[in-house]
């Protein structure tokens, strides 16, 4: 039976390790044409952008992983029926439960240790990837301000006509800070560089005037020309250090960070569903029709109950905002949680899957496996999104938005199976494609 299990295991791999590399290129290829703009135009060099692309290597694996465990069931127990091996083990008394067997014990050990990877190396990973591509659009600033269209910085708003390789040509710069009327700065051509770790930044103008009004009387205008004038632009509220910000979104933290997150927020929800219904008391007492008459014998008592009420139908709106952002803030952190355990079982639910869709499409080839397991893994990752999607928008649990997908696709899986052990079904897909390709070449 060892010698079995070993054997099943070993046809397995391989068209594992091939479908990773595959998906895994593809999706490569896919963020290549996502980023090529970025290289192009900040000019980064080879070492920025291998690192790019090796950080992003592990949240693609995140996905890539679960569709190659897929599609190398689909082959390997596709090829088994195929070569009539199904025939010949079941002929020796081996049911198609003892044949899966070692592939979903492997499976359990890969979804383990795909939660360890989601919650240990991915967020590290995708925390580093931020920071380089913080640092990168920092390259060449003078690309990030688009000819003809106006450009905002906190208290600054630059405009250039055009641009010519890293020199703005017909720039005009517009200074509202500490004045009420805008300094307004024009040249006929300039540089601009980003420093203090994109904090501040520096621009070197040529050719330009200087028009100013003075804040104590409009009527005066001053207007001075430069040949070549360096302009200060401090504080843009960009602030990163070399070893990049601290900051963390909900992808870049393990699933602990984000419990301790989800409960300080839920200890916030309650203090403010407290704080609203102490609100909503003093509106109702306020609005009774006792206290009105009560108040109605003075102006002066009238007027303060008036005052008060809207005062607390103010807070009663700032409350709820509150509770509103609070309420997404733990959806968010919850769904991303989930979802770090959802697509790590993912491993487990597509060798249910995929393992009774080889046997019964009986086809071994790549390009067969990867249509059939390609339309399964887009309809799983679809239900996924739009789970996400009604979660973060509080119509659904973050639980059943997440695990929806598995659940669903672990019951079909093992109905699957069940089919497949009673022999009442084989699907012939190939077959069915290439009697539509007939039809339609006879019409």
């Amino acid at each position: 039976m060892k010698i079995l299990e070993r054997y099943i295991l070993k046809e397995n791999i391989t068209p594992f390790l091939v479908s990773l590399m595959v998906t895994t290129f593809v999706m490569l290829l896919d963020k290549l044409i996502d980023l090529l703009n970025l290289i192009i135009e900040k000019k980064l060099d080879v070492f920025t952008i291998i690192s790019i692309f090796s950080l992003s290597l592990p949240f693609m694996l995140a996905l890539t992983v679960p569709m190659a465990v897929l599609l190398a069931s689909i082959m390997s127990f596709g090829r088994f029926s195929v070569d009539n091996e199904l025939v010949a083990f079941k002929s020796c008394g081996i049911n198609v439960y003892t044949l899966m067997r070692p592939t979903v014990i492997a499976a359990v050990f890969l979804s383990l240790f795909m939660i360890y990877f989601n919650n240990s190396i991915l967020p590290e990973t995708n925390h580093k990837l931020k920071n380089l591509m913080i640092k990168a659009n920092y390259r060449r600033p003078v690309t990030a301000i688009v000819p003809g269209t106006f450009t905002s910085l906190k208290n600054y708003t630059i405009y250039a006509k055009d641009r010519v390789e890293d020199q703005l040509l017909g720039i005009i710069i517009y200074v509202r800070e500490g004045t009420k009327f805008p300094q307004t700065i024009t040249a006929a051509r300039g540089n601009i560089e980003l420093r203090n770790g994109g904090n501040s930044l520096k621009a070197y103008l040529y050719d330009g005037q200087m028009h100013e009004r003075d804040n104590t009387d409009p009527a005066s205008y001053q207007l001075s020309s430069f040949k070549r004038f360096v302009l200060n632009l401090p504080d843009l509220g960009y602030q990163l250090n070399e070893e990049g910000s601290d900051y963390r979104g909900d992808r870049e933290l393990s699933s602990k960070a984000m419990q301790k997150i989800v409960k300080t927020r839920s200890q916030e929800k309650d203090i403010i569903i407290q704080n609203i219904k102490t609100i909503k008391n003093e509106i109702a007492i306020l609005e009774s029709d006792s206290l009105k008459h009560q108040y109605a014998t003075e102006r002066e008592l009238e007027n303060e109950r008036k005052r008060n009420l809207k005062k607390n139908q103010n807070m009663l709106k700032i409350e709820s905002d509150r509770l509103e952002k609070v309420e997404n803030d733990i959806n968010k952190y919850l769904v991303e949680l989930h979802k770090k355990y959802s697509i790590a079982v993912a491993c487990l639910i597509f060798v249910l899957i995929g393992a009774p869709i080889g046997m019964m499409t009986r086809t071994s080839g790549i390009g067969m496996a990867f249509t059939v397991s390609s339309f399964v893994f887009l309809i799983y990752y679809g239900t996924l999104t739009l789970g996400e999607e009604l979660a973060d928008k509080g119509v659904i649990s973050p639980f059943i938005a997440m695990w929806i997908s598995n659940i669903i696709f672990a019951i079909l899986g093992i109905y699957l199976i069940i089919i497949s052990v009673k022999e009442l079904k084989f699907i012939n897909i190939q077959g069915f494609l290439q009697k539509i390709a007939r039809r339609i070449r006879l019409q």
